[in-house]
C-alpha cells in the first residue's frame, strides 16, 4: 500500500481509503461479521483510512464499523465521519445537532475522537450557514479533543470554491469527478493545493457506471452518460478486464490525490481492490476506454439547491 500526506494535516492515509456506506446495507443486505471481517482484513493489507457517516443505514454503518474497531489499536487506523445528513431528505447543520450528533457518532464509533469530521453534502445547505455556524461549531469540537481535523463533503464542484473563499477548512471531499468519464476535480487541484486542503476523492466508479452490472435504477446520470459507461464496459469485459479494475487503478494513479475511497463490503472485495490499487493501469487499455467516453466527458447531474449547482 501506498501512502500520501493528507494536505497540511500530516497524515500519512492509504491511497485506497474504505468507504464504509456498504456497511450500513445501503447497496445490499450485509452481515455484520461479514463486515467487520472486512473492516480487518482492510487493516492486515495497510488501508489505514476509514469514512463513514451517520447518513450511511441510518446509524448501522457506524455501528458496525465501530464495533470492528473496538478490538483495534487506535493508532493503527484514521478515522472519518460527518456531520449534516440523517436521512435521503433530512439534513440539520445546525450548531446544535452537530454538537449532539458528534458525540452520538463517537459512542457508535467506540473512541473518544475522530480524524476528521466532515460537514456531509453542504449543496443541500445553506451555504452562509455552513460558513457562519456549521464551521465555527466543528472547530470548537476539535478544541474540544472530539476531532482533529475539519472538512466538507458535496457533489458540485463550486461549493468548495465557495466556502474556501471565506472559510478554511482541512480537507474536501469530492465525490464522482475523478473519475474515466470525469476529471473534473482536477481543475480544483490547484486551487486545493494553495489553501492547503487534502483531497479526498470519491465513487471512483460513478456510483455503479463502472460494474459489470451497471448503476442502481436511482442513478441521476443520463441516458446518455449510462449508454456510454455501458460501451466502455462491454469493452472491457470483451478484452477479459473488469472495467472496476481500471477505474480504481486510474484514480490511485493521481498523486495530488490523497485518497480514493471504495465501498466495500466483503473480504473479497477488498483482497482484490488492494490488489489492483498496487497494479499499474494497462494504458493502450484506458486510451480507448477515454476515447469511447470522450464525447460525455465531464458531464454530470444536479445535486442538491439550484444556487449551489
Amino acid at each position: 500500500m501506498v501512502y500520501r500526506k493528507l494536505g497540511a494535516t500530516g497524515l500519512n492515509v492509504s491511497t485506497l481509503g474504505f468507504g464504509a456506506s456498504p456497511l450500513g446495507s445501503v447497496f445490499a443486505p450485509i452481515d455484520e461479521a461479514d463486515g467487520q471481517c472486512a473492516v480487518h482484513t482492510a487493516l492486515d493489507l495497510g488501508i489505514n483510512f476509514f469514512d463513514v457517516s451517520p447518513f450511511y443505514g441510518m446509524t448501522r454503518a457506524e455501528t458496525v464499523l465501530g464495533n470492528a474497531l473496538a478490538v483495534v489499536p487506535r493508532d493503527r487506523y484514521f478515522l472519518a465521519t460527518k456531520v449534516g445528513r440523517y436521512g435521503p431528505a433530512e439534513f440539520d447543520f445546525s450548531a446544535a445537532r452537530i454538537r449532539q450528533s458528534i458525540d452520538e457518532s463517537l459512542q457508535r464509533l467506540h473512541t473518544d475522537h475522530v480524524d476528521l469530521i466532515q460537514c456531509h453534502d453542504i449543496e443541500f445547505a445553506d451555504l452562509s450557514q455552513i460558513i457562519e455556524e456549521t464551521l465555527p461549531a466543528l472547530r470548537a469540537i476539535v478544541a474540544a479533543g472530539k476531532a482533529r481535523f475539519v472538512g466538507i463533503t458535496g457533489l458540485p464542484l463550486k461549493v468548495f470554491t465557495t466556502i474556501l473563499h471565506k472559510a478554511p477548512v482541512d480537507t474536501a471531499l469530492s465525490y464522482c469527478h475523478y473519475t474515466l468519464n470525469d476529471t473534473s476535480l482536477e481543475t480544483l487541484v490547484p486551487y486545493f493545493q494553495r489553501h492547503n486542503v487534502g483531497i479526498i476523492n470519491a465513487a471512483p466508479l460513478s456510483m455503479g457506471l463502472f460494474t459489470q452490472q451497471g448503476p442502481p435504477d436511482w442513478h441521476p446520470a443520463s441516458a446518455g452518460i449510462r449508454e456510454r459507461c455501458a460501451q466502455a464496459m462491454t469493452y472491457c469485459r470483451n478484452k477479459g478486464v473488469d472495467i472496476a479494475k481500471l477505474a480504481i487503478q486510474f484514480a490511485v494513479a493521481n498523486r495530488q490525490i490523497a485518497s480514493t475511497l471504495v465501498g466495500i463490503s466483503s473480504t473479497d472485495e477488498i483482497v482484490r481492490n488492494v490488489r489492483w490499487a498496487t497494479e499499474p493501469p494497462d494504458q493502450q487499455l484506458l486510451a480507448a476506454v477515454m476515447n469511447i467516453l470522450s464525447p460525455i466527458h465531464n458531464e454530470t447531474w444536479p445535486s442538491g439547491r439550484a444556487e449551489n449547482n
